[in-house]
Order: structure tokens, then sequence, then C-alpha cells
């Protein structure tokens, strides 16, 4: 090895730490499924995962982790081999030390000081119980993979494999030990070993870091060729192998069926595709990694090839070119090819649900410990895409929902018993597609919310009059109001009044809205609807005065033709519309943003946009309703500056600019006016 060579490894990092990130993710993900009658295979990706972090983190210069790391991984190599006993202290305390492994990832990647008390502390549990707490089962896992691979087959006779195995010399660079590899094989059958040492150097010219030993080897066991090769897919770049068979004494189509399983296994609990190791051309990888601003950058220009394609329509139609059927034609063509490219980039920034999901069962295994109650956590529509910002904002919110669900909503288990129920709650989240929006579901079978607590406590907060009386809806709204919670004391999980606002604040920023459905005793449902993206926006084009704007569609109930005698002025010049069978504020945009014109059309009646904010409804009038249009945002802040009443722009197909109406904002204003 040359050790003149020099390698910025720095310019690895933030690759290495998304890598962590991905191993971290699958590692929590196992130990919370992890049982003592989980198979072998869940401990194994548990491994591997962690294997992975290790070298990854001996190869780029993060020592520490790698040092750490490797504590965690004895544990989980004593236990995929049955030296140490599956048990719920062993799962805890590999909790306890992801946890801060990965607060030593965070911190490692701000470049900031690793709490070393605390990887202390835990390195020193993991080295306690790695000695002296370990359990030892009743028969050997070698013994039981060997009898588990003789009754899998019915058969005495054993096929017999060649294998050659020669690291390269950098190999211990990478985290990997041959050692462990060769005892691996040992676990499937027979194994003979034969050391080839033609490769050592001179004792001068030697580098305790490389390997320069080489091994050839024969195993005797009915075993699957892809069985051997899985063993040695970590370092398959860092070594020359080769496997072959003396013999061929098993059915084929029973290999393929195994070799089957194992992929489906794989792919099932880490989410990635093993590379075919029996020499057949094989796929690694179907994705590659690209920096977010390439990917915002590329949409951009695709917004800017829709306004420029909706212009070209435009100008076209104003020349007379309309008859010209070659340039129709041409004009439709890329018309259809440039909605199709928005659509394949808009795409790009599309992730599945999921990744906002992988926090929660955590979340629930820690509060349910902590409250001493028993939940099951499930899931459906996680492959449901939707826009990355969107994605990184749900995060906490869905967080919100899910603790309230269970400090809230699922009662103690002997409460559930005695109430009929089982002891153990359920809390299930839904994801799926609807229309241009996004549908998630948060429902919990508990308590439900008492509509008669909730208004008590909202009067002795002030925050609804004595005499005020609410519909269903606007008492289940109220618990969004910041400062709001019906805990009787505090704790570490509740009873400040802060969550459930975020929750609102959130959905709202996203330009989405939260519904909520209760019944006592029977539980509750959240319902979260969203725009799929924040770069697209589907909205209702107005007129007022001679400038056009658009209102978010998601946010509009219906709009309707003003009838003069329903509008009450009060104090402040404010106004009420007397819409069915309650009041609403009126907001006038022409006064609002000063569109005064001569022709004193601002008298004549209008039409009036009914909004919807958090379960509170809003009158924007408006000149006239010209239709709904899908537009891509701009933003105004960073073109201009922020205009209150504004979220962004837009450029319609004539070239103009469109404001697009921040009905957030208005509402805020209109409230505190």
């Amino acid at each position: 090895m040359n050790s003149d060579i020099n390698i910025d490894l720095s310019q690895f990092h933030d690759v290495f730490f998304e890598e962590c990130s991905e191993g971290m993710e699958v590692m929590e993900s196992g130990l919370l499924n992890l049982t003592s009658d989980s198979d072998s295979e869940v401990i194994n990706t548990i491994f591997r995962a962690a294997h992975s972090i290790k070298g990854g983190g001996g190869t780029f210069g993060f020592s520490e982790i790698s040092n750490f790391t490797h504590g965690m991984e004895t544990i989980l190599d004593k236990m995929r081999n049955g030296n140490l006993a599956v048990t719920p202290e062993v799962r805890e305390l590999l909790l306890e030390a992801l946890d801060c492994l990965r607060d030593m990832v965070q911190r490692s990647k701000d470049k900031a000081p690793i709490d070393q008390d605390l990887v202390r502390e835990v390195h020193e549990k993991l080295e306690k119980f790695a000695s002296g707490s370990a359990v030892a089962v009743e028969e050997p896992q070698t013994e039981r993979k060997k009898k588990s691979a003789s009754e899998s087959t019915g058969k005495s006779d054993v096929a017999t494999w060649n294998i050659s195995f020669y690291p390269h010399e950098n190999i211990f660079y990478t985290g990997n030990d041959p050692f462990r590899l060769i005892r691996e094989l040992q676990c499937l059958g027979d194994l003979t070993v034969t050391i080839n040492h033609e490769r050592l150097p001179k004792f001068s010219e030697m580098d305790v870091q490389s390997c320069y030993l080489g091994w050839d080897m024969v195993l005797k066991g009915d075993v699957p060729r892809d069985l051997i090769a899985e063993i040695f897919e970590w370092v398959e770049d860092d070594c020359d192998l080769e496997i072959s068979q003396q013999n061929e004494i098993f059915e084929q189509k029973k290999a393929e069926v195994v070799e089957a399983q194992v992929r489906t296994t794989d792919v099932a609990k880490t989410g990635r595709r093993r590379t075919d190791k029996s020499g057949l051309s094989g796929q690694e990888s179907t994705s590659i990694r690209v920096d977010i601003n390439k990917v915002d950058g590329l949409v951009n220009l695709v917004g800017e090839l829709v306004i420029t394609q909706s212009i070209l329509s435009r100008v076209c139609d104003d020349l007379g070119l309309e008859n010209n059927e070659k340039l129709n034609e041409c004009l439709d063509q890329l018309e259809r090819n440039t909605r199709d490219l928005q659509e394949q980039t808009m795409g790009i920034r599309m992730l599945p649900i999921d990744f906002a999901f992988q926090r929660l069962p955590r979340i629930v295994h820690d509060l349910s410990l902590s409250l001493g109650k028993k939940v099951e956590l499930k899931f459906s529509g996680e492959t449901t895409e939707l826009d990355k910002t969107v994605l990184e904002k749900i995060g906490d919110p869905l967080m919100h929902l899910v603790r309230n669900a269970l400090d809230h909503g699922i009662e103690l288990p002997d409460v559930r018993v005695a109430a009929g129920k089982t002891e153990k709650g359920l809390i299930t989240i839904n994801a799926y597609h609807q229309g241009g929006n996004i549908i998630i579901e948060i429902s919990d079978d508990g308590a439900g919310l008492n509509p008669e607590k909730i208004v008590n406590k909202a009067r002795e907060k002030r925050l609804i009059e004595d005499n005020e009386e609410l519909t269903e809806a606007q008492i289940y709204n109220l618990i969004f109001s910041p400062g709001f919670s019906t805990a009787v004391t505090v704790s570490d999980v509740s009873g400040r009044g802060v969550g459930m606002d975020v929750v609102r604040r959130n959905m709202t920023d996203l330009g989405g809205v939260v519904e909520v459905a209760s019944k006592v005793g029977k539980g509750s449902s959240f319902t979260i609807r969203l725009p799929l993206t924040v770069a697209i926006l589907e909205g209702q084009m107005v007129r007022v005065d001679d400038q056009i704007f658009i209102i978010p569609l998601l946010s509009i109930v219906e709009s309707l033709q003003v009838a003069e005698e329903k509008i009450n002025a009060i104090a402040n010049k404010s106004e009420l519309y007397h819409y069915r069978d309650e009041y609403i504020s009126v907001i006038r945009l022409r006064e609002m943003f000063n569109l005064k014109s001569d022709d004193e059309e601002e008298d004549k009646a209008g039409l009036l946009v009914v909004v919807d904010i958090g379960g509170r409804r809003l009158g924007l009038y408006v000149d006239d309703v010209i239709g709904q249009q899908q537009v891509v945002i701009k933003s105004l802040e960073q073109n201009y500056q922020q205009v209150h009443g504004i979220a962004g722009a837009t450029v319609l197909g004539d070239g103009a600019v469109a404001l697009i109406i921040d009905v957030l904002g208005l509402a805020k204003n209109n409230l505190d006016n």
C-alpha cells in the first residue's frame, strides 16, 4: 500500500451521513420489531446496518463513531450467533445506544463536540452487558443452522463447495474482519480451511494494517449458493472471491425458491435489492443521489418553460395565426411535451410518505412504556408519494397527533377492559391520494374528545364567551388554539398547551387543512388534507378592478353572488355577511390592496368567495370569478419583498403577473383587528 497517496475524504462526508441516517432507521425499525421469536434475518439486518456504519466511520475518519458502533456490533454478533438471548433488556439497551449514536452522528455532521460523558456511560453499559450479562441459549447457533439446513431438504447427502477468498490488502480499513466471515461460513456446514500466505512480503516491508493472507476453503452442507455469497456481500469490492460447487445433489428448482425467498426478505427488511452473487447479470441500484439544489433548479427552469409555452400560444392567437394548421400542430405537441416534462420533473421531488412515518414507531414505543399503556401502531399507504418540502414539514404535526392520541385518547389497559375493549389500544395512520391532494388520517380507538370538557376549558381560558354557542366542529377546533390543554397536570408528555397549535400552523403554512371527528368512548380521527406539492398550486382566478389574483382552491368553500342586504357594517369599518346560519367577516380585496378606479365599479354588487381557515370562514369580496388554473408559484419575497396578504406570484399565459392570495395571513389580520 502506498502511504504517500493522500485523498481528501471530506468530499464523501455528506454521503456518509446520509447512509448513517438510513442505517440508523433500519436499525431502529428492526429493534422495535425484535422479539425472542423473531426470525434470524431481523438480527442480521440490524447487524449489517451497524456494520456498515462502523466501516464507514473508520474509512472516513470518524473513529469515535466507529468505536462506539463496534460495541453495539459485538452484542448483535453474539445474538446472531446464539450466544446471547434476545430479551427486552438488551433491546432497550440497544435502543439507548442507538439514540447515543444518532446524537454522535448529528454532532459530527454539525462539527460540534461529541458528548463524551454520554458516550462513555452508554459504552460502559454495552461492554458490561456483553461481558457479564450474556445469557447463553440451550443449543449453539451453529448446530441449529446445520440442523435446519438438513431438515429443510430431508436428505442425508450434502453438496461440496469450493470457496477461494483472497481479501485485498486494505480490507481492514473498511472495518471488515476476514475471521468473522470465515466463522459465518462455519455456521452453514462442515468447513475445512487452508491458509495461503504466498502474498506475504518480507518482514521489513510488512504493513501491520494490511492483509496479505488468503484462504481456500471447502464447505460441505446442503446450502444454496446465494446463502454463501450473502456472507461476502459486504466485502465483494474488497476481495477476490470464487465460489464453485463440486457436485449438484439438490433440485435446481428448490435452490431457485430459496434464492427468491432470500431476495424477497432482503428487500422487505432493508429496502434494498441485494446484488446477484451467482455470476448472473444483476442491477445493483436503480437510483442515484442528487443534490436537492440541483433538483430545485431544474424545477424552476421547467416552470419557466411552462410559462414561456403559455405565452407563445397566447401570442400566436393574438397575431391571428390560429388558422395555421402546421403551427397549431407544433404548438399542441409543444404543450403536451411541456406538461409531460413538468410532471416528470415534479416527480423527482416526490418521496414516499414512509419517510415521515419512520420516527413514529419509536415515539409510540417510548411513550407507551412511560404511560403504562399498551398500543399497536398500524400504517397503510406508506408508498403514497408527496413533495419533499411537504414531507419535511409534516413530521412534527404527525408526531404531535400521535402523542396526543396516546396521551389523551388511548386509555390504560384496565380502563379499556372495564369498557369492554381489548387492553391494547390501536392507532391507525392511513395515507392516500384524492384528486390533486394527499389525505392523511390519524385514528385511534380511545376515549374520544369530550365536547363539554373542551367548552368548559375554553371558557375558563376566555377563548369563547360564556353564552357563546358553538357547533360540534367549532368545539373540536378549539383544541388547536395556542395554549389550550385539557390535561389536569403538567407532565413530560403534555399539559402545557403546545403541540396541537403547531399542527394547525404547519398545515396552513402548507396550504392544507385539518379536520376532526370524534365520538365519546369510541375514538377520534384527525384528517389532514394537503397539496401534493408546494411548487404548483391549483387556484381560482378572480378579478379585482383590472388585476388578477389567485386564491388557493383548497381553501375555497364556495363562491356566491353578493346580496347587499345581507352585509352589515360594524365598528372599525368592519363588515359581516349573513352566510347561511352564521355571520362571517368580509374583506374587500379592492380596499385591501388599494385598487381604486374612477368607474365606481366597486359600488356594484360583486361576488363573495368564501374560504375556510381552521374551522373559521371568511368572505373575500371580488369583482368577478374567471376560472380555475394550475399555476407555478414564484416567491415574491426572494424576487421583490414580503407583502402582507400575498403568498407569492405567478405568470399567466399572456405574460401578466398574478398575485397569489395568502388566505391565512388575511384571516389572522382580520382576527387581530
